[in-house]
């Protein structure tokens, strides 16, 4: 069996030690811990951090991504995760969608702006 101490399992993400004892904190994370105290991190938490990074990547809040994670260890089927995060999908979806027309309308507003400027600029010579 693959496991990996709290460094490896760092760099490995590229965060650092401090990013993943948070994460255990928040209970996102639950390492076992050898008689010595050292934290072993085995392929269910590598599993966890690929899916808190993916999360996060999205745009997800880290109470979400628990939440989603945690409904695995409850439902072994994957169903409830599933709808968990199919209903996260979508809400994120739209907050991206919102963000995109605002985006746009900032540029629409930008280049009329420019257009502007550039004729008066035009105008004055």
């Amino acid at each position: 069996m693959e496991v990996y101490t709290i460094s490896e399992i760092a760099s490995l993400f590229k965060v650092s030690t401090r990013t993943i004892r948070y994460y255990e904190e928040l209970g996102l994370l639950s390492p076992v811990r050898k008689e010595n105290g050292q934290r072993e991190y085995a392929k269910k938490e590598r599993t966890r951090l690929e899916l808190i990074f993916r999360g996060k990547n999205f745009g997800f809040q880290l109470e979400e991504i628990k939440e989603m994670i945690q409904l695995f260890d409850h439902d072994r089927t994957g169903d409830l995760q599933l709808k968990r995060t199919i209903e996260y999908g979508k809400e994120k979806l739209l907050e991206v969608e919102n963000k995109i027309e605002e985006l746009n309308e900032l540029r629409e507003d930008m280049k009329w702006y420019l257009e502007s400027f550039e004729a008066k600029l035009k105008e004055g010579k």
